[in-house]
């Protein structure tokens, strides 16, 4: 961000989290339950889609990315489903908290500011 490195990790996954308006505390712990738990690495035999973030004792790197909202209105962008700054903020906080309960907090990256929501 602006030059500077906020944060990185090894092996992993990298989250690219849209919050919407319509998220809710239900949204949230679906969406921790499914990113540390979702097969995607391969096991020791090589076999693909076997195993989790946890299962590999992976890291995970949450980036907070409201333009994921976006719709398409013709030729310009609108993000007016993506859930306001403030709360978004405070969203994606209690995002990256719940994965930190529910794994181990020291794998879990993500910190920052959420990106302001532009009236386009």
């Amino acid at each position: 961000v602006g030059g500077e490195q906020i944060s990185s990790i090894g092996r992993g996954l990298c989250v690219l989290l849209g919050i919407s308006l319509e998220d809710t505390q239900r949204e949230l712990e679906h969406m921790v339950r499914k990113i540390l738990n979702l097969r995607v690495f391969e096991d020791e035999s090589g076999k693909h889609w076997s195993k989790s973030v946890m299962d590999k004792q992976y890291e995970v790197l949450c980036v907070s990315q409201f333009t994921l909202q976006c719709i398409l209105k013709g030729n310009k962008p609108d993000y007016h489903m993506a859930m306001p700054t403030e709360q978004a903020e405070c969203f994606y906080n209690n995002f990256l908290e719940q994965l930190r309960k529910a794994y181990k907090p020291e794998l879990i990256k993500g910190k920052g500011k959420v990106g302001k929501v532009l009236d386009v």
